[in-house]
């Protein structure tokens, strides 16, 4: 059963995580408001909080997630959930996701 609240869509934007001292670049394998799963060899662990930074196309700066709990960890991806995003962010993130359904669901029967 899938315990996700949010719906969520296999986008891969770029990111920037800051875990450890430094920031280092990742991609999403999926993205949703209430979280991501990434691609990135960062160090993390369950229960870690991270720092994340998207970049959405056309938005002119990244969208910036403070609070990135880190839910589970596998080989080179991981998967976390948001905390506290900022309202604005929130919409970004919403726009983007709605987009990306409505590009994907264009070209389909």
């Amino acid at each position: 059963m899938d315990r996700r609240k949010h719906r969520r869509v296999p986008a891969q934007v770029q990111g920037f995580l800051l875990g450890n001292s430094h920031e280092i670049e990742a991609v999403t394998l999926d993205l949703s408001v209430g979280g991501a799963k990434f691609d990135c060899d960062i160090e993390v662990y369950p229960g870690k909080v991270i720092r994340v930074r998207l970049v959405i196309p056309g938005v002119e700066e990244p969208v910036s997630i403070e609070d990135a709990r880190v839910q589970w960890v596998g080989e080179d991806t991981f998967g976390v959930s948001f905390q506290n995003v900022r309202p604005d962010e929130l919409d970004e993130l919403e726009q983007l996701i709605d987009e990306f359904e409505e590009t994907e669901g264009s070209g389909h029967a």
